[in-house]
């Protein structure tokens, strides 16, 4: 079910590996046109557009575009008492660790009369989405509020996709879990216009006031609507990321059990049909086990389609390597979005691994803990962005702003140097700025 590549005899320093690693096709850009005219509609027709839309992606007409409080308070009180204890301890320790991660702010004093402060100042208002479909995601709540609430974040919105089954409304799990966090402004849109609404705000009837007010910023993961929505109107708002179909590598050696591996690889291609489902290894019998593994668990599996699909597809496969640090090499070039390490010294490798999301350690640290309860969060970069970007966190929800406080005695001490700087920049007026409090 599984391809396999041999890069053994592969000078990775050398090579062009992007021909040979597995990575899903998905052209943002070429959305982006299809988009557009959705965006219009948005901009145009305000509340209208968007419960047609919905109509048209959706196959079902909300009742109203804003979530009424009642269905909130209801989904959380018909929530499954199991879920709900699985969803509070989530919480519990996302909170936790997401405010270990606000930065602290310094005073840095200069010299005499020279004194620059970096603060943070959160974002005032964020839009958060999340996904319906396919599957239902109220860990996306969890992952997207949980780190803006972290950061002072004043304002949150969340979005997600109306639900035919649920009368219009997105998924109650999902409302129960903004119940849960304290969300009460919720919106039954998803796909592009949900991104359009966010940016541009909708007004109420009469065109006084505002139904959903403009946010600042969009985050969460979707569709490649929804990531060529956050393209075509960045600028307009700040965004995480373009988040990709779901991705796992597994760098696994001989000490690896075969089966564990496998039901991991199995775990994320259940996301999507474009999901990838990567193992790197340097173990032939390692890598024959668990190919007898994914065709033992695979048939009766409840996406048993859908995951032949993804594991089928040019995204996933075995790249068969020398040694670990091949393994090593090829999996910072690949720059996955969850990297699992199930090796005979798994922290020695975690400590040189570069480019990842998030880098799960030891046989025991799977990555549904990661999409659920390990208190990390789940929202990562994809499609070898991991290279230069991170995951959503607190600090993506805050923004460094510097306070500079100069006395006279201060500027009287770089007066000369901003001169010359100045005119060597043919920038003279600057000069002349700063010495006119001196004439």
């Amino acid at each position: 079910m599984l391809s396999v590549t041999d890069l053994r005899e592969l000078d990775t320093a050398t090579a062009d590996l992007s021909r040979v690693i597995p990575r899903a096709d998905v052209d943002v850009a070429s959305v982006v046109p299809k988009v557009q005219p959705i965006i219009d509609r948005v901009r145009d027709g305000g509340e209208r557009a968007l419960l047609a839309l919905a109509e048209e992606f959706d196959g079902v007409r909300p009742p109203a575009l804003r979530v009424p409080a009642e269905a909130l308070a209801a989904a959380l009180e018909n929530l499954d008492p199991a879920v709900r204890a699985a969803l509070e301890e989530s919480i519990r320790r996302a909170r936790t660790v997401h405010e270990a991660q606000i930065p602290a702010g310094s005073v840095v004093e200069l010299g005499e009369g020279a004194v620059v402060e970096n603060r943070w100042v959160p974002v005032e208002r964020v839009g958060l989405y999340v996904p319906g479909g396919r599957a239902v995601y109220p860990s996306s709540v969890v992952m997207n509020v949980v780190p803006a609430q972290a950061a002072g974040v004043e304002s949150l919105v969340v979005t997600s996709p109306p639900q035919k089954d649920h009368g219009g409304l997105p998924h109650p799990t999902v409302l129960a879990a903004c119940a849960l966090l304290g969300v009460d402004e919720v919106y039954a849109a998803g796909g592009a216009q949900a991104v359009a609404m966010l940016a541009l705000g909708v007004r109420d009837d009469d065109g006084e006031g505002w139904l959903c007010a403009p946010v600042r910023m969009v985050t969460g993961p979707g569709n490649v609507y929804v990531a060529a929505a956050k393209r075509a109107l960045q600028g307009v708002i700040g965004v995480d990321s373009e988040a990709g179909p779901s991705e796992i590598a597994v760098i696994a050696d001989g000490t690896a059990r075969a089966d564990w591996v496998a039901a991991d690889l199995i775990s994320q291609s259940e996301h999507d049909p474009l999901a990838a489902s990567v193992l790197i290894t340097d173990s032939e019998d390692l890598l024959r086990d668990v190919l007898a593994a994914v065709e033992a668990q695979v048939p009766g599996s409840f996406h048993e389609d859908q995951i032949r699909v993804a594991l089928t597809g040019p995204q996933s496969g075995v790249l068969l390597v020398r040694d670990m640090e091949q393994a090593l090499e090829v999996s910072d070039l690949y720059a996955t979005e969850h990297l699992e390490i199930q090796t005979r010294d798994p922290e020695a490798l975690a400590e040189r691994v570069r480019n990842a999301g998030a880098v799960f350690v030891g046989p025991y640290s799977p990555v549904p803990l990661g999409d659920y309860s390990a208190g990390s969060n789940h929202v990562l970069p994809t499609s070898g962005t991991a290279r230069f970007s991170s995951g959503l966190n607190t600090v993506t929800f805050l923004r460094s702003q510097q306070l500079i406080r100069y006395e006279e005695a201060g500027l009287r001490g770089v007066a000369d140097g901003i001169s010359a700087l100045a005119e060597d920049e043919r920038l003279p007026a600057h000069g002349v700025a700063v010495r006119a409090r001196f004439a």
